[in-house]
């Protein structure tokens, strides 16, 4: 039983991603795709064409600018759990939903939507047991549920440092320079 699926009614079907990035900017602009999508190319370089290079080379950022496309600019329903899972490409959109007309955004609602975002990452991580500190990787100050995690302790300083001695010095053939690496020796004897 091969069902033949139904890609058309999907507003990406056929649609390259040039000319999707297009028609968002045109709409919205990159100051906002920034403040939406948090892709740094929308802010250092903000053209088109460096933004379809890196969306070309960057699956995440490109499925996330697609689901951009279909449920803020096209202003698509969410979708099932069963399709969430799914690339936005291959996402089966029903027959009997059409594309809107595009969501009004703005930077202040951008705001908000980061700080919500935000702050139930905050509440997710003390229900997990985790404080704030430990996302904090260049913290000086180790927490105490740290002890877990040596990378976020400061590396203790050795007063060791190689001292050169004559079984380890080397005469490159000819040279009369010194090399402290005794494979380099052995290496260059294999040549001649």
């Amino acid at each position: 039983m091969s069902e033949e699926i139904n890609y058309q009614n999907n507003p990406l079907h056929g649609l390259n991603l040039k000319s999707m990035l297009i028609e968002i900017v045109d709409h919205y602009g990159f100051e906002i795709l920034h403040a939406y999508l948090y892709i740094h190319s929308f802010k250092t370089n903000p053209s088109v064409d460096s933004s379809v290079k890196f969306l070309k080379k960057t699956k995440w950022a490109r499925e996330k600018v697609e689901a951009f496309y279909l449920y803020k600019f096209k202003n698509l329903p969410k979708v099932s759990s069963d399709q969430f899972e799914l690339p936005p490409r291959d996402r089966i959109i029903p027959e009997g939903q059409v594309a809107g007309a595009p969501c009004e955004l703005t930077l202040e609602d951008a705001e908000r939507v980061r700080e919500k975002r935000e702050s139930k990452a905050n509440e997710y991580d003390k229900l997990a047991g985790r404080s704030s500190a430990d996302k904090d990787c260049d913290s000086t100050k180790p927490s105490s549920q740290s002890n877990d995690k040596p990378w976020l302790k400061p590396a203790p300083k050795s007063a060791w440092k190689p001292q050169p001695n004559a079984s380890t010095e080397a005469t490159v053939k000819g040279s009369g320079v010194k090399h402290l690496d005794p494979w380099a020796s052995s290496r260059n004897k294999l040549k001649s």
